[in-house]
């Protein structure tokens, strides 16, 4: 069975940082996308970012292009998401996800989530 596993998230200041950890666990991932998507309260779930498993091809919602990253450890199953200057609208439940094939915005296309992880930026 799919488990993943967010940590990271925090109250961070305006301008600050965080890095955001998924563990990925229960099968092989070779040729999954990772993702992050973000929810905040009333809204709804929003691509952040995704990265393919094989090829490391990325692709950021253009609200977080040039400000985040997503990286990935194969060998550990991890994927990683580095958040720089933080604005207060980024703040949101993050959450992990993954799908078999090519990167997707949409999140009816992935099959597997986290639980999340709270990421409040103050201003």
């Amino acid at each position: 069975q799919v488990q993943l596993i967010e940590s990271g998230g925090g109250l961070v200041q305006a301008g600050g940082s965080l890095r955001l950890s998924c563990a990925a666990s229960g099968r092989t991932f070779n040729s999954y996308t990772m993702a992050w998507f973000r929810q905040a309260p009333g809204k709804e779930r929003e691509f952040v970012a995704a990265i393919s498993w094989s090829t490391s091809s990325t692709y950021y919602a253009d609200s977080v292009k040039g400000r985040f990253t997503i990286s990935r450890d194969n060998a550990k199953n991890m994927v990683y998401l580095q958040m720089n200057t933080l604005k207060p609208e980024d703040t949101a439940v993050y959450i992990c996800t993954t799908r078999a094939g090519l990167i997707k915005k949409s999140y009816y296309a992935y099959e597997y989530w986290g639980q999340g992880t709270q990421v409040t930026v103050s201003s």
